[in-house]
Order: C-alpha cells, then sequence, then structure tokens
C-alpha cells in the first residue's frame, strides 16, 4: 500500500459516515481486541443474488464478532452500507440473528449494532422481511435476558425500513448528524403520497425530518454524537452502562412519550414547527447549529420532560 492510500485509510478510519463497516468496527472497539465470526474467508454468500446476475460479497455486507470495549467484552454486528446499501437480506440477517440469539444465551455481554441500511433488499424481499422478524425477535429476548443493545447511526445509507424497525428496538440510540432514521425512506414516500406531502430531492427538508438532530430533540436517540470513531466509541460505552431494562413499566413510559408526543405535535407540517413547540429559540437555526451549541440545547430542551422517562 502506497503512503498515500495509507494516509487516506486513516482519514476515513476517524471518520465514521466515510468509513466501511469493517473500520467503524477496529475504530470502536479496543486496538487489536476484534474476532470476526462467519468471516468472508467462509465466503457466505446470498443464495439470490446469482438468480439476478448481481455481484456478491464475501460477507454478505454483514460483520459479525465480538471484542472488547474498555476492556469489557462486547458482541458487534456492523452493517456495510457500500454493499447494495446496506440492505438486509437472508444471510445478512441471519448472521445477525444468531449473533442476538448467542447474546440471549451468555445473558451479560452488550450488543452494538452499527448500523448502515436502506431496508430490506428488493431481490430478497420474502427472504429479507423474514430476517427482520427474526432480528427483532431475537433482539428483544436478549434484552428480556438482561442483554443491553445499543444501536450506533452515522452511516452514508442511513437507518430505513426494517432498519428502523429494529433500532427502534434497541435499548438505546447514538446518532450523529449526519444519520437518518426512518421506517420509509424519502423516495418511498414520494412515491406513495406524491411530491406534494415530501419531496425527495429537497436534502434540507430529508435532513429535518429524518436527520439525527431532529431524532435526538424529539426522543427517537438518546445521545447526539459527533462524526469521529471517538465520539461513538464513548457513546457506545455510555449507553451500554445505562441502557433500561425491557419491563413492562418502561414499555409503558414510552408508549405514554409516543402519545403525548403525538398529542404535543401531531398538527406540525414540518420539523421547524415541532422544534418550536418545544421552545427552541431561533428554530430555523438549528439546522446548521455547531456540534456542541447543539448538544446543549437538546439537554436544555429535555430537561423538562427528562423524569416522564
Amino acid at each position: 500500500m502506497s503512503a498515500v492510500a495509507h494516509d487516506n485509510d486513516l482519514r476515513l478510519a476517524a471518520n465514521w459516515y466515510e468509513a466501511s463497516a469493517r473500520q467503524r468496527v477496529e475504530g470502536l472497539l479496543d486496538a487489536g481486541s476484534f474476532e470476526e465470526f462467519i468471516g468472508p474467508e467462509l465466503r457466505e454468500t446470498s443464495p439470490h443474488l446469482p438468480l439476478f446476475d448481481l455481484p456478491q460479497q464475501f460477507d454478505d455486507g454483514m460483520v459479525v464478532g465480538r471484542g472488547r470495549l474498555s476492556g469489557a467484552p462486547v458482541l458487534v454486528a456492523a452493517q456495510e452500507g457500500r454493499f447494495m446499501g446496506g440492505a438486509f437480506g437472508e444471510v445478512h440477517g441471519a448472521k445477525l440473528t444468531g449473533l442476538l440469539r448467542a447474546a440471549r444465551d451468555m445473558g451479560t455481554v452488550p450488543v452494538l449494532i452499527l448500523f448502515d441500511t436502506g431496508g430490506v433488499r428488493l431481490q430478497e424481499a420474502n427472504a429479507g422481511e423474514l430476517a427482520i422478524a427474526e432480528i427483532i425477535r431475537a433482539l428483544l429476548d436478549a434484552r428480556l435476558a438482561g442483554v443491553p443493545v445499543v444501536g450506533l447511526i452515522g452511516g452514508r445509507a442511513g437507518c430505513y425500513g426494517g432498519g428502523g424497525l429494529i433500532a427502534g428496538c434497541c435499548s438505546a440510540l447514538a446518532v450523529s448528524e449526519q444519520g437518518r432514521i426512518s421506517v420509509s425512506g424519502p423516495e418511498v414516500i414520494e412515491t406513495n403520497r406524491g411530491v406534494e406531502e415530501f419531496d425527495a430531492k429537497d436534502r434540507a427538508l430529508v435532513w429535518r425530518t429524518m436527520g439525527g438532530k431532529h431524532r435526538r430533540l424529539i426522543g427517537g436517540a438518546q445521545l447526539f454524537v459527533d462524526d469521529t470513531m471517538a465520539g461513538f466509541r464513548e457513546a457506545a460505552g455510555a449507553l451500554v452502562q445505562g441502557a433500561p431494562a425491557l419491563a413492562h413499566a418502561s414499555l409503558a413510559a414510552a408508549q405514554e412519550r409516543l402519545e403525548q408526543r403525538i398529542e404535543r405535535f401531531g398538527e406540525c407540517r414540518d420539523a421547524l414547527d415541532v422544534w418550536q413547540a418545544m421552545g427552541a429559540p431561533q428554530a430555523s437555526a438549528i439546522p446548521g447549529m455547531p456540534f456542541e451549541e447543539f448538544v446543549a440545547l437538546a439537554d436544555r430542551l429535555e430537561a423538562p420532560r427528562h423524569d416522564a422517562r
């Protein structure tokens, strides 16, 4: 490898959004601690993609294994957004399901999921949808066994479709400004509801509706982090330590928060309207607000509802 290529790899590895799945895992975990399960050398590829004459990837876009975070053992799964947009297929999903089932059986080792996905592969629609259901069941089983499951979101593909559903089942989420979380992607909404409902080409609209800042402000993510490995590493450690147990009381509290959110913001037409209703001064300045200033604002706006969480 040339010196230029090496320096470029180091630069990308420090930046979560631009990094590959393996670079994120390496940057997140303690140096040299990662041990991959079902690695590329085993060539567990999708059985469906060849039917469509589509290229395969030897890890099927999902990296799973174990390692250490600040000395403590963790299980980790990272989606490769550069391969088919990180979309869920049969093998891709099965690797995450297996990891979560292992976590359930171990009962004590936290799971970190590095989301980077556009949803389910259209070429594997039935298998992909089934994979989402199996992952959610395995995730909830793991949480019921006392395992914290923390999601980290900040990749190119965002966290859409079934990935958004899985993220919603996690113990806690950390998101960067570049991260986006939604069940339906911008193009899906526009296709089904029309451009008058949602203009997928309006990038400012997309980011203020689905982006990390909005998700943090409305409580869809517990931490807002900067776009660095160090930021996500610190957030992962904090969320693992403070992850709430899955119990009836926590589910009831979450349901109450959602009902209050609809009552409070149900008539809002835009995220700007939501931020104004929350009491944010100069709501229109939030998209361009620097990281530290936004974190302080989010903490301040959260304070009145913090006890209800």
